[in-house]
């Protein structure tokens, strides 16, 4: 039996840990000839919503790889509720912020209202969690992915005969960097992307605990690396973004507008406890379009707060921090003092 959506830790689990679903859905898009999922220009689609994290991986990736014309995306509404994720109705496009969100797009689908009906479209038996993002092939009428660290690793290499040479010479994962690369999303993986969760969604003290100062561990770990290669460009490894970048700034962007508070992730905060941290992640925002283009605050932090009621059972939404990340020249004074 399926537990409800939004029941993040299950009933009588006396750990109190949130353990994440693993994605159902893990097909492959290839350059490759005679393969189900061959490299096409306006086959594929994204849905995508822009309150998470995971999902925005994909919209990043998408962007630094000029796939625009090649990969159409929509955006679900930010609320999660007992069904899922819901399409935004056509009265209600107006008043929700950002491109692309919409009702379901893809012909055929005029009665769908929320994502699940392209998941049972898919797998009608289908029992999981009905998550973003989702990699959908228009043509064979079926999800092929749903798992975001498989999605962006298709997206750097099978669409490139596809796109300019300019956008082919964008390499996420270089090979020089592969080993440290995927040493770095371990542990930033299950300790900090998935570390906010765990620690905001832990049901007993110990679980919270546990889970937060692994949390804060890791950053600090972070923090000591872009200290330490500072001097060598302003990214994760240097000179030039990979999918380090990728994975670890969809988190950081969230975390003082929202974990803080509502993760309860608060032994320090980014803008002042953590200043090379903080540059890389303004670096990223303010100077690299992609980053900031598919960062959509309202609905960041109206969907963490309105939509975990047992975490907020009064759906308010602070006002602060504000801004919601500081300008570049910018610094809290203790931290402009330290530097």
């Amino acid at each position: 039996m399926a537990s409800k959506i939004t029941e993040w830790v299950k009933s009588g689990d006396k750990s109190g840990e949130f353990k994440r679903q693993q994605s159902s859905f893990r097909d492959s898009i290839s350059r490759e000839q005679g393969v189900k999922f061959p490299a096409e220009k306006g086959r594929y689609h994204l849905y995508v919503s822009y309150a998470c994290p995971w999902a925005c991986r994909t919209l990043i990736t998408r962007q630094l790889k000029g796939l625009e014309d090649i990969i159409s995306y929509s955006v679900v509404h930010w609320h999660l509720g007992e069904k899922g994720w819901r399409f935004v109705t056509e009265g209600e496009q107006e008043s929700v912020p950002g491109d692309n969100v919409v009702p379901d797009p893809i012909q055929g689908h005029e009665n769908f209202t929320h994502l699940r009906d392209v998941y049972f479209e898919s797998e009608p038996n289908y029992e999981g969690r009905f998550t973003v993002p989702v990699l959908y092939d228009k043509k064979l009428k079926t999800i092929v992915s749903n798992e975001s660290s498989e999605i962006i690793r298709m997206l750097y290499t099978e669409f490139d005969d596809l796109v300019d040479e300019k956008y082919r010479r964008v390499d996420l994962y270089p090979e020089t960097l592969r080993t440290q690369i995927d040493e770095t999303n371990e542990w930033t993986y299950d300790k900090i992307n998935n570390g906010v969760y765990k620690s905001g969604f832990a049901t007993t003290q110990e679980a919270y605990e546990r889970n937060v100062v692994a949390l804060f561990e890791a950053l600090d770990k972070a923090e000591a690396h872009l200290k330490s290669t500072y001097s060598e460009g302003p990214f994760y490894f240097g000179k030039v973004i990979t999918e380090a970048d990728i994975r670890l700034f969809v988190t950081i962007i969230r975390f003082d507008p929202v974990y803080v508070q509502h993760f309860k992730t608060n032994i320090r905060d980014i803008r002042s406890g953590y200043p090379f941290l903080h540059k890389w992640m303004r670096n990223l925002y303010w100077n690299v379009q992609a980053f900031r283009d598919t960062t959509q605050f309202e609905h960041i932090k109206w969907h963490y707060t309105k939509s975990h009621t047992q975490i907020n059972p009064f759906s308010i939404t602070p006002v602060g921090p504000l801004p919601d990340v500081l300008p570049l020249d910018e610094e809290v004074p203790a931290v402009s003092t330290k530097l």
